[in-house]
Parts: C-alpha cells; sequence; structure tokens
C-alpha cells in the first residue's frame, strides 16, 4: 500500500512539473488572460454581495512607460536585475525584524510577485511557501527579466478592480500608460505596498514624501539610461 501510495505521488508530482512548466513557457510569449488574484477579488466581491468589474489591458512592453518600469525597480526591488528571484539580504534584515516584534514586514522580489499573483493562493502554509519558490525559480529559468517586469506591470494590483499599468494610468491619471510623467510614475510605484488602501491619484502626505523618495532612487539609478544599461544583462533581456 505504502508503495502504491510513494508511486501515486511521484506520478502526480512528475505531471504537476510537466504542467507548471509548460504554462510558465507558453505565458513567456502570450500574455496571461488572468491572474490567481484577479481571480480572488472577483470571487471576494461575489461573497461579499459587491460586484466589481476588473478593469485590466495589456500594453506589451515597448508601450509601457520606462519612467514607470524604473520607478517600480526602485520602489519595489532594486537588485531585480542582479538576483535570481530571491534577495537574500532582504529576506534575512525581515527576518530580523519580525523577530524583534511589530508590524510584519515582507521581503519579497518582483519576480516572487509575480509568481504569487499569477499562480498561487492567499495564506502563509508551507506548501504555498514552496509552490512559490518552485514557480519563482521556473520564471528566473524560463524568461528574461525583462518579460518577468513585463507580465508584472500589466498585472499587478492598483486598486479595488484595477490591475495593470493601463488601467491604473487611467483610472488614476486619465492618461495611457506610455504617457505617465516621472511623478505619476513614482505615485503608482509608492503605493504598491498597499494599493488598496492608498490611492496614487489622491495622494496623503505619506504617499507623496515616498512617492518623492522613489525618484531619488530613480536618478541614482541612472534614470533613462537605466534600462539601456539592463540591455547589457543578457539575462535581462
Amino acid at each position: 500500500m505504502l508503495r502504491k501510495l510513494t508511486r501515486r505521488l511521484l506520478k502526480f508530482l512528475l505531471w504537476f512539473a510537466i504542467a507548471s512548466v509548460a504554462v510558465v513557457l507558453l505565458f513567456r510569449w502570450v500574455p496571461p488572460p488572468g491572474t490567481a488574484l484577479m481571480a480572488e477579488r472577483k470571487i471576494e466581491s461575489w461573497i461579499d454581495a459587491k460586484p466589481i468589474d476588473l478593469k485590466r489591458t495589456w500594453r506589451p512592453w515597448n508601450e509601457l512607460s520606462d519612467d514607470l518600469k524604473i520607478a517600480v525597480i526602485a520602489g519595489e526591488d532594486q537588485k531585480f536585475a542582479e538576483h535570481w528571484g530571491f534577495d537574500v539580504d532582504a529576506i534575512q534584515a525581515a527576518l530580523d525584524h519580525n523577530e524583534r516584534g511589530g508590524n510584519l514586514r515582507g521581503a519579497s522580489t518582483i519576480s516572487q510577485q509575480v509568481a504569487k499573483n499569477l499562480f498561487l493562493w492567499p495564506g502563509r502554509s508551507w506548501v504555498r511557501k514552496g509552490l512559490e519558490v518552485w514557480f519563482t525559480s521556473l520564471l528566473e529559468l524560463l524568461w528574461p527579466k525583462q518579460r518577468i517586469l513585463e507580465v508584472y506591470l500589466n498585472s499587478v494590483e492598483w486598486g479595488d478592480g484595477v490591475f495593470g499599468a493601463e488601467a491604473a494610468a487611467r483610472t488614476h491619471f486619465g492618461v495611457g500608460a506610455p504617457y505617465l510623467s516621472g511623478r505619476q510614475a513614482s505615485l503608482l510605484a509608492a503605493v504598491l505596498p498597499n494599493p488598496l488602501k492608498w490611492s496614487a491619484g489622491k495622494p496623503t502626505a505619506y504617499i507623496n514624501r515616498r512617492a518623492n523618495w522613489i525618484r531619488q532612487q530613480m536618478r541614482q539609478l541612472g534614470g533613462s539610461d537605466y534600462i539601456v544599461q539592463m540591455q547589457k544583462n543578457r539575462r535581462f533581456f
């Protein structure tokens, strides 16, 4: 009986691995039609009897504002172009902070956020964490950094029912994603830690300060030359 269960488990794991690799490879070239987080938000709205219309319009890499690309890296993951999906120093700093008590601090990279939003359900179980590591590793292995950032910018949540840069730009500023200014891009990046609580279009004093800090970091990264420099990194493009 034990041998039979072991064989079934191994067979399931093998098929799961094959299927997940196939899906990740498919989404390297095909825009994901939606994300697990979008499905979660829709189901929550049905349960709460407060239906929402999900807003999301895909914009390819060349139609996304360079300022926004740099802003989210500056605000969320400054080692994005260097790491392989996990920022070990940030994880250790978050663990040290959380052990001292107070508000829990996360250390998710952009790659981890794409893996979670695209494929996984909410929660902190070890199974979910293991799947997050698995999918993050697949993304880093099978996608260039450009694709990871492109999917992130087209899928991340920027308000109630607002997903992706195009919907966020139009909802908060009344412009398309290619026409975001540096300040608007920094405001969008500033609210990413809690997009359901904060609004890029109606920033608080704290969000304005955070956006100012992000613009400073954008300049330190190299401003408009940052993406050009990243093109020299074979893993990025």
